[in-house]
């Protein structure tokens, strides 16, 4: 392998050039994105739910079993190109409940890594900071994946390719995502448990605004906000399609997320392959209303299940890890949330 590929390991750079000389490569990456249709209304789906009290017990115990639990095998994953989307807004090591939790992904990647994937890329494009390196190694998620040789990618900067909008709820015709994408088997949303100052929540679909390029979208993705967070939300799903969704739960955020709320200690690992479904689930673990929920309530029947009976539960049941998040009553997307 040479400096180009994207996939060489990273040891034979700076840490610098691991970012930088990655993205330009895979911008160029040949072959072509291909869309799965949705073969009909998803109206039932499975969620699990994994008890993790700290990030120093064996995260990959607790990964492996949801993986099992969810039926997802070596099968399906031997020779897979699966893309880990984490959720890196701010540059701070200490403080645990801004960004996904470095081991969290380092999980998850093992868990790709030994069922058999080809190979394990992470990629981020952050909204609030433009540096997506500072985030990335201030965030402690850097030395992890230079210790793992997992490569890291930065969206915002890379070439685009421009497909239909699929969810149509917004008044964007197209949407542009990372030429990566092309060379992508598996989009795995690896998203944070928190609140939201305009969304209610920010869980595994809202982590997918960082799948959009800042170079066409702005900071903090200026142009899907204008165009409506909550349809945006939807139109990003329907038309990414995201195989699989983690959510790292075991300290999350509440109050005024993403960004200015405090710790909220959950205990959880949440994951499925259905993102509407997953966002659900997490959801009613903050003691939250799906339906209360707007970019849900839009997904729902549609993307997938979120009416409790139609989601098979697996692992720990909802009550015995439910804890109620903090929401204010001065954020309107907050008000009415409080699941009763």
């Amino acid at each position: 392998m040479t400096p180009s590929d994207p996939i060489a390991a990273p040891h034979v750079w700076t840490r610098r050039q691991v970012l930088s000389g990655l993205a330009v490569a895979a911008a160029g990456a040949a072959g072509l994105w291909g869309f799965r249709e949705w073969q009909k209304p998803t109206l039932t789906a499975e969620t699990f739910i994994g008890a993790a009290a700290s990030y120093d017990r064996d995260l990959s115990d607790v990964m492996s079993r949801g993986f099992r639990e969810l039926g997802v095998t070596s099968d399906e994953i031997k020779g897979k190109r699966i893309l880990l989307k984490p959720n890196l807004v701010e540059t701070s090591e200490q403080a645990t409940h801004i960004n996904t939790h470095p081991l969290v992904v380092r999980a998850a990647a093992e868990a790709f890594l030994r069922l058999g994937a080809q190979r394990v890329v992470v990629a981020e494009g952050p909204g609030h900071r433009r540096d997506t390196l500072a985030v990335l190694e201030e965030s402690g998620l850097e030395s992890v994946l230079y210790e793992d040789r997992i490569p890291f990618l930065d969206i915002n900067y890379m070439e685009g390719i421009v497909v239909p909008n699929a969810g149509g709820r917004s008044p964007l015709r197209s949407l542009t995502f990372p030429a990566l994408l092309r060379d992508t088997d598996w989009i795995v949303s690896v998203a944070k448990l928190k609140t939201h100052h305009w969304a209610g929540v920010t869980l595994s679909m809202k982590n997918l605004f960082g799948l959009m390029p800042g170079r066409y979208y702005g900071w903090p993705k200026n142009a899907l906000h204008v165009a409506g967070i909550q349809e945006c939300i939807v139109d990003i799903v329907a038309t990414a399609k995201p195989h699989f969704a983690i959510i790292d739960g075991i300290v999350g955020m509440e109050g005024d997320g993403p960004i200015m709320g405090t710790p909220r200690e959950a205990g959880v690992l949440i994951m499925g392959r259905n993102c509407t479904a997953v966002d659900a689930t997490a959801a009613r673990v903050m003691q939250i209303n799906p339906h209360r929920v707007e970019y849900l309530t839009e997904a729902e029947d549609w993307l997938g299940p979120v009416t409790e009976s139609r989601i098979m539960q697996r692992g720990e049941a909802i009550l015995s890890v439910q804890k109620p998040f903090e929401l204010v009553e001065g954020i309107p997307s907050q008000v009415g949330l409080r699941l009763s």
